[in-house]
């Protein structure tokens, strides 16, 4: 890991930087790049986002993402972490390292990984494929570059990490109008946005490595 991370200054940029990489892999390897941030500093829009710029010549990337390892609203009600999903304790961790130890290996055919669906608020299993030709994949989460263990031991089949950087206005603004799209009513949005959300965003900010590079988004 660098001590020191390279700051790109747009999505272009590290679209272009991801490519020059990928391209200049031996036959049958993948480059796995993590890519994080606080809630709502739009690292799920950017990884789709770079993942599809990169595709529209021929299809080169897949993202992978942590939410996809959500715990079932069933076992969080049991465990009494309900009002606090999205913390990293609502997580299903060796699920999540088990998977991307599969995919760093990448000696399957193919790989069927978990997708959260956000209208179903619930994690849907092996909801996309990705199969062994894919050379890039995209890892996005909140949490992927925590120093601790168990999260730290992700960080052994990461390639390269990005930590999306934005201001606690921008995060703010971005999530209430985010819980408002989903028909919340104003104290629902309160609990999640200052009583979650920005609290899990600054644990993830005090408590990550340094990235290879850092985008202000």
């Amino acid at each position: 890991m660098s001590n020191h991370a390279l700051k790109l200054n747009s999505t272009l940029e590290l679209q272009r930087f991801l490519e020059d990489k990928a391209l200049a892999l031996s036959d049958n390897k993948r480059l796995i790049v993590a890519i994080s941030g606080a809630p709502g500093s739009g690292k799920s829009h950017v990884s789709q986002s770079l993942s599809n710029s990169i595709n529209q010549v021929s299809k080169k990337s897949e993202v992978f993402s942590m939410d996809g390892f959500h715990y079932d609203d069933a076992v969080l009600k049991e465990k009494n972490l309900l009002s606090k999903k999205g913390a990293l304790e609502t997580f299903d961790v060796l699920g999540l390292k088990s998977f991307l130890e599969r995919l760093s290996m990448n000696t399957e055919a193919n790989v069927a990984v978990p997708v959260f669906d956000r209208d179903l608020e619930l994690s849907r299993s092996s909801a996309l494929i990705i199969d062994q030709s894919i050379p890039l994949i995209i890892a996005e989460g909140s949490y992927l570059l925590l120093k601790d263990k168990p999260w730290g031991d992700l960080q052994n089949y990461f390639d390269i990490t990005v930590m999306i950087k934005s201001s606690r206005e921008v995060l703010t603004e971005r999530l209430i109008k985010r819980w408002k799209s989903y028909n919340l009513n104003p104290d629902e949005i309160d609990q999640k946005v200052f009583h979650n959300d920005i609290p899990n965003g600054e644990f993830v900010n005090l408590n990550s490595i340094n990235p290879d590079i850092e985008i202000i988004n």
